[in-house]
């Protein structure tokens, strides 16, 4: 993995979580299908192998998505006190549709933010 710069512009991570493009050119697919990242760019060649997001995005998915969908849950009880079941109804579709699509998004940001800054595995120096 080489780092940004060179003759590619640079790319927002904010566009690479968003619209899920190639954090050095910002053209080619960074998923091959809903979560798992493709081989490499399609339009620069840069070889994905360097990825490994870990469980860093789905940490953050399930701090936001828990804090906004319980205080909507909290509102929504308070304000209609509905029962148990249009609970469920209303908040296991929203989580589903919100948690992978979030996802996509954190995990586009973390890859973006590791190959800005040339992340690599800790090591131990000798």
């Amino acid at each position: 993995m080489e780092p940004a710069g060179g003759h590619y512009p640079v790319v927002s991570t904010l566009k690479v979580g968003f619209e899920g493009c190639c954090p050095r050119c910002g053209e080619g697919k960074l998923y091959n299908g809903l979560l798992e990242p493709a081989k490499g760019c399609n339009a620069c060649g840069l070889d994905y192998s360097f990825i490994d997001s870990g469980d860093g995005p789905t940490v953050f998915v399930i701090m936001l998505l828990g804090f906004v969908v319980l205080g909507l849950a909290l509102i929504v009880d308070s304000a209609y006190s509905p029962p148990a079941w249009v609970h469920i109804v209303l908040w296991l579709p929203l989580i589903t549709v919100l948690g992978i699509y979030a996802m996509r998004v954190i995990k586009g940001m973390l890859i973006a933010q590791q190959y800005t800054h040339n992340a690599q595995q800790g090591q131990l120096d000798d």
